[in-house]
């Protein structure tokens, strides 16, 4: 009798282990945030397609940001070309796994196919046609995914690096000057009166960017024109940004009214750079336990601090899924292995992921 009551102690406590892990295993980030705010993850079609990453994608997150598939250079190829294909596949996952959909992005300086800026001559377009060329292109994007896009980051990156300056001197800017933001904005919501419109930008921690940005803002704002929310990029690394900045940059911006989301998030364990260049000679991509440990600590303290601002940040989405595909493999230096996400090489959690969840 002792040895069936000892046996069967066992198998409930072995019961009881099982239940526990597939609890841990199925409980997601978007669980563990329930109370707070979306937790997103950016996607390519590709990804969707491998059964292990949709299912983790499933599993952990309740929103997705495709990563490239809706800017306009891979929309937008030819003046007459939609290319919808993997932006079609990504909403429809989304659609059928009840995750929301942010869409990334309607104009920026980058991948903007250069037939945008060109007539027949190969000269420069006019104000006037770039600008329509603009409405045409937000018109068509918005209206093919309204009712399933609840965002977009309207501009993205408008503010120049250099300090000194302010607008960045790219051709939608040279052409158009600061138009090409506030139409952008006004077409934008003409096409979907609904959606949650973002200007978009990265390093807006940093005093002198976060300035910059704040006065982009304001002009918007105070210009009545259509923006509703702003979107803190959030590439970090181990070093930066301290908690201090990021708690200013959150109560600057959301001063105007406007809510906030960080939209791009990662955390390289290399200091932050902007240039590419060669990996250098000695130049090591191991991630110690030393860095590991970092990552952890600075994952945990911005957390906290998002915690802490639920009522101005509407979301948090991460850049990317697992480390084994992470676009700063190849950015700023081609070949160095960076560990930036909280899901290993192996789609496994990382410690940094439990100091993510842990509300201590």
């Amino acid at each position: 009798m002792i040895k069936k009551f000892l046996a069967f102690s066992i198998i409930l406590q072995l019961c009881t282990v099982f239940t526990q892990a597939q609890t841990m295993h199925t409980v997601g980030l978007k669980d563990y945030y329930k109370d707070y705010f979306p937790i997103g993850v950016a996607v390519s079609a590709q990804d969707l397609q491998n059964p292990d990453e949709a299912k983790l994608i499933v599993q952990q997150f309740n929103s997705i940001t495709p990563e490239n598939a809706m800017k306009m250079g891979p929309i937008h190829p030819e003046e007459n070309r939609y290319n919808w294909k993997d932006a079609d596949a990504i909403v429809a996952f989304a659609q059928a796994n009840g995750l929301r959909v942010r869409g990334h992005n309607l104009c920026w300086h980058e991948q903007t196919p250069a037939w945008f800026f060109k007539d027949d001559k190969g000269n420069l377009v006019t104000k006037e046609v770039l600008l329509k060329r603009l409405k045409d292109h937000i018109t068509t994007v918005v209206n093919r995914y309204k009712g399933k896009i609840y965002a977009w980051d309207v501009v993205n990156e408008a503010i120049d690096d250099d300090s000194t300056k302010f607008l960045r001197n790219s051709l939608w800017y040279q052409i158009c000057g600061e138009d090409f933001i506030i139409k952008a904005f006004e077409y934008a919501h003409e096409a979907d009166p609904n959606a949650v419109l973002f200007y978009n930008d990265y390093n807006t921690e940093r005093p002198e960017k976060r300035d910059r940005v704040y006065k982009l803002l304001k002009q918007l704002v105070d210009a009545k024109v259509p923006i509703n929310a702003v979107g803190i990029q959030a590439h970090w690394s181990i070093y930066e940004p301290s908690q201090a900045d990021l708690i200013e940059t959150i109560k600057k911006f959301s001063s105007l009214g406007l809510k906030v989301q960080v939209t791009e998030l990662d955390m390289s364990i290399y200091p932050w750079e902007k240039n590419r260049r060669a990996m250098r000679p000695g130049e090591s991509d191991a991630y110690t336990p030393e860095l590991e440990q970092k990552q952890g600590t600075q994952y945990a303290d911005v957390f906290k601090i998002f915690r802490d601002y639920k009522d101005v940040i509407t979301g948090v989405t991460f850049w990317n899924i697992y480390d084994g595909r992470t676009w700063l493999d190849s950015y700023p230096v081609a070949g160095r292995k960076n560990y930036p996400l909280l899901f290993d090489q192996n789609m496994q959690p990382k410690k940094a992921y439990w100091k993510v969840v842990d509300f201590k």
